[in-house]
């Protein structure tokens, strides 16, 4: 890896294993099934045109559960990266670019946060296309807040469903100087993708995961360890602890 007094844009993409350690469970285990369903019907439009109410108790579960956890120190140190890189760089920038759809990076403090994957606390209405935020049961049909259609979802994306501001995200890979893999298993696309367009458009890249993803190849360097002890090591190195 280069010194660090040579990056100026930094883009980090975080995945289940950076909240693995708050107690928020892997999406997806080896035997296709999360938290005892199968994925095909709690995480896919057909499952949620199958069976509504499996679906809406389903997130309805994980929105309580998400807001019971707290961030860990993955989550303060990358927090601490997004406050200060822009003092210790010149004017260089941070985003966070995270599958995971709890808020442990915001409520930890970082404010640079893109949700590839939506989010378990907010809702999207399918009738008038608004996205709210949203602490409570979605079972019972309550209104849409802008229109008050029955019409609310969870607002995640599931399989099959395109990823969110995706234009943005190749954007900021196009301005990266350094590439940044933390607790992903490189295997869900297009996220697993983004370490060989970085390297494609110049970027470092480095990889922090509990063990070699499968697309830890493509990585400059990979370490491999938890994230609450990973992270803040890294992030000492950036900031020169």
């Amino acid at each position: 890896m280069a010194p660090m007094t040579r990056y100026r844009n930094i883009v980090i993409l975080t995945g289940a294993g950076v909240s693995a350690e708050s107690g928020i469970d892997t999406f997806r285990s080896a035997g296709g099934l999360w938290e005892q369903h199968r994925v095909e019907d709690v995480a896919t439009p057909e499952g949620f045109a199958r069976d509504p109410d499996l679906v809406l108790r389903f997130y309805d579960m994980r929105r309580v559960a998400i807001q019971t956890k707290v961030p860990n120190a993955a989550h303060e140190a990358l927090a601490r990266l997004d406050r200060e890189w822009a003092g210790r760089s010149g004017g260089g920038e941070v985003l966070i670019v995270t599958q995971n759809v709890d808020d442990l990076h915001e409520r930890a403090g970082a404010l640079n946060v893109l949700h590839m994957h939506g989010e378990h606390l907010t809702v999207w209405c399918t009738a008038c296309d608004a996205r709210h935020r949203w602490t409570g049961p979605l079972i019972e049909r309550p209104p849409c807040p802008a229109c008050a259609a029955p019409s609310l979802r969870p607002d995640v994306v599931w399989f099959g469903e395109v990823p969110y501001r995706m234009d943005e995200i190749t954007e900021a890979l196009a301005r990266a100087d350094l590439f940044v893999s933390i607790g992903t298993s490189g295997a869900v696309y297009p996220a697993a993708g983004f370490v060989r367009l970085a390297r494609e458009l110049g970027a470092d890249t480095l990889e922090l995961n509990l063990e070699r993803s499968q697309g830890s190849a493509w990585f400059d360097e990979t370490r491999l360890g938890a994230a609450s002890v990973l992270v803040p090591q890294w992030v000492g190195e950036v900031l020169g602890d």
